[in-house]
């Protein structure tokens, strides 16, 4: 076998089983016994957060809610019947929904169904070989919301089945104003200890450091295999939708909640991530109505990091989307109950960094994850029956392996009950936490075998401990 491919297969595993049992089988035995994350109190310095009240209501807190060591299970209802035909599913999944919309990512507005675009640029480029389009789009209360996107295809043919990227500035487009970075943003810190800009004072930048867009030129060349294998690339900036800075007002809001979408939608407690996510649903939107643009075939979303968590949480909720997420780390596809050992991210971690990214709910589970009424194998099983590809890399120390392979075993019932066993693919890299040529060429195996009818491949590799220890050892493109 092709040393190249060998990575993409893998043994055959059973798919209907509980996550103890697929703890037992498949999992090192010293996250088997799942011990809880010491617990974090709250620190008194905290400035809290003003409440939001949303359509949604209430939710039971945390003292209402009972430990639940294993993973909660995708095929039991809330009333504790379980889900035996495909019938009953849609009721699961929009009880699943409505529990990750409160706990996890806030709740999004409706869709606004009122996308339109209007071309701005064109070009030909790649020696005329791709397109490029840059597409305004307008939507939202009273279409005051506007969003620009990048659209390559090929020069010939079509249409095409789409990949929406999220990226930087789409060529030809004019970069936002950006409002500055947290008083302690990304040191690792409690971020909840300031209003304001704290101590170190920093001027709005007219444009983000470093938000210059490539050309329309280089990334038609650097992204030339998407058009060879006949597929259109969408991109746009999350940044666009809402802004990443954990910079808060002086009565305790976050910034964020001030500019670009959340304030047309000012009863919606979204954290960054789910705007992020509502973005790419309208961009997929606009994406039905363009002729380039083969509507019959699943719009593939994907991005890296914090692209890639809200890559996930679009799938998850929007059915017109195959989710391929990068090098996710705490928050993404990994379970919060099997996340820390070797030095991966957490909730308490992802909590005191980047509550922002997040629910306001999810702030009261730290240092009680095994309370939880979800875990983030959800968002997997809510993809169910459509294919979904996690792209991690063997020394990204933030992501734990163990954790996205007990996520991927606890979502698998959802994808068994509707006909669609092994339609969840998993690949590794050899990397760390960046998204290189060797994801994209999985993910495009990945597409062109579910999509299009092409590749017959296995996506379901988890690298093991010792494998771990050596790629470690290797030292290769560790974490920035």
């Amino acid at each position: 076998m092709n040393a190249a491919l060998s990575r993409f297969t893998t043994h055959p595993m059973p798919h209907l089983m509980s996550a103890r049992a697929a703890c037992a089988l498949l999992l090192p035995a010293l996250l088997c016994a799942q011990t809880p994350a010491t617990v974090t109190s709250s620190d008194p310095r905290e400035i809290p957060l003003p409440p939001i009240s949303t359509p949604m209501g209430r939710l039971p807190g945390i003292a209402e809610l009972p430990v639940r060591p294993d993973l909660p299970d995708v095929l039991v209802m809330d009333d504790g019947k379980r889900v035996t035909s495909p019938a009953q599913w849609p009721q699961r999944r929009a009880e699943m929904r409505r529990t990750l919309e409160y706990y996890a990512t806030g709740q999004m507005p409706p869709a606004p169904g009122n996308v339109k675009g209007v071309e701005v640029q064109t070009a030909t480029v790649a020696d005329g070989k791709v397109k490029y389009r840059l597409v305004r789009l307008s939507f939202g209360p009273e279409e005051k919301l506007a969003l620009d996107i990048g659209i390559f295809t090929p020069a010939e043919g079509g249409p095409f089945p789409a990949i929406i990227l999220q990226a930087g500035t789409p060529p030809g487009a004019t970069p936002l104003p950006r409002l500055p970075p947290g008083p302690n943003q990304g040191k690792g810190e409690n971020v909840l200890l300031f209003v304001g800009v704290g101590n170190n004072p920093a001027p709005r930048p007219s444009v983000a450091p470093g938000s210059g867009s490539a050309t329309a030129e280089a990334l038609a060349a650097r992204h030339a295999e998407i058009f060879r294998r006949g597929y259109a690339l969408v991109i746009f900036n999350p940044n666009d939708c809402a802004e990443d800075t954990t910079l808060r007002e002086l009565d305790g809001r976050w910034s964020y909640r001030t500019t670009r979408f959340p304030p047309a939608y000012p009863g919606y407690d979204w954290g960054i991530l789910a705007v992020w996510a509502w973005g790419a649903s309208r961009v997929a939107d606009y994406l039905e109505t363009d002729a380039a643009i083969d509507r019959t075939k699943l719009m593939v979303i994907t991005g890296a990091s914090r692209n890639g968590k809200s890559a996930m949480i679009a799938a998850a909720f929007d059915e017109r989307l195959l989710g391929a997420p990068v090098v996710t780390g705490g928050g993404g596809v990994g379970a919060y109950r099997f996340a820390g050992p070797r030095r991966s991210e957490t909730l308490d971690i992802m909590e005191l960094k980047y509550p922002n990214w997040f629910s306001p709910e999810l702030r009261q589970f730290r240092g009680q994850r095994e309370k939880l009424p979800f875990d983030q194998h959800w968002f997997l099983a809510l993809c169910a029956p459509r294919p979904f590809l996690a792209l991690e890399g063997d020394t990204d120390i933030i992501s734990l392996p163990a954790a996205v392979q007990a996520s991927f075993r606890s979502a698998e019932p959802a994808y068994a009950l509707l006909g669609a066993t092994g339609r969840l693919g998993v690949h590794y890299s050899r990397h760390g936490h960046t998204f290189n040529a060797e994801d994209w060429t999985a993910l495009l195996n990945f597409t062109d075998r579910h999509l299009l009818g092409k590749r017959d491949m296995i996506f379901d590799w988890f690298p093991s401990e010792a494998e771990l220890d050596a790629a470690a050892a290797e030292k290769r493109n560790p974490l920035p």
